[in-house]
């Protein structure tokens, strides 16, 4: 098996924004991009400033994931790894077999912002999201 994916923790935050300055201050590095809820159409108007996706460099070339905490079910889930694939049938199988004996949060399926997502609990208790830019 020869697969090409690029893995990223992905941290949940009460305050996505302040953590990672925090995180850029601390270990030297910038915010390249974030993704508010109100940039997908129909996010309630109380949701529309939370943070659903960070991009932030740290300590050199490595990469960081923020999303602010606005699902009640994350509960105390700090942290998921992010794999973000080149291609779609590699990312599927990836999805697939990590889901086998888990459990499927969001069917791996094209999103409104283009990507295709999926997300997925291993049987070992791991947050996995699978990635086809």
């Amino acid at each position: 098996m020869n697969m090409a994916a690029k893995l990223v923790p992905y941290l949940m935050s009460e305050d996505a924004r302040t953590q990672a300055e925090f995180y850029k201050n601390a270990l030297g590095g910038e915010i390249l991009f974030v993704k508010t809820l109100g940039e997908v159409p129909g996010t309630p108007e109380e949701a529309k400033d939370k943070v659903m996706h960070l991009v932030l460099t740290v300590a050199g070339e490595n990469t960081l994931f923020l999303s602010d905490s606005f699902q009640p079910s994350e509960g105390d889930r700090k942290m998921s790894l992010s794999l973000t694939f080149d291609d779609e049938t590699e990312a599927r199988n990836a999805y697939s077999k990590l889901a086998e004996e888990g459990t499927i949060q969001f069917p791996f399926d094209q999103r409104p912002w283009g990507a295709y997502y999926g997300e997925v609990v291993d049987r070992y208790g791991i947050t996995w999201q699978i990635v086809k830019q």
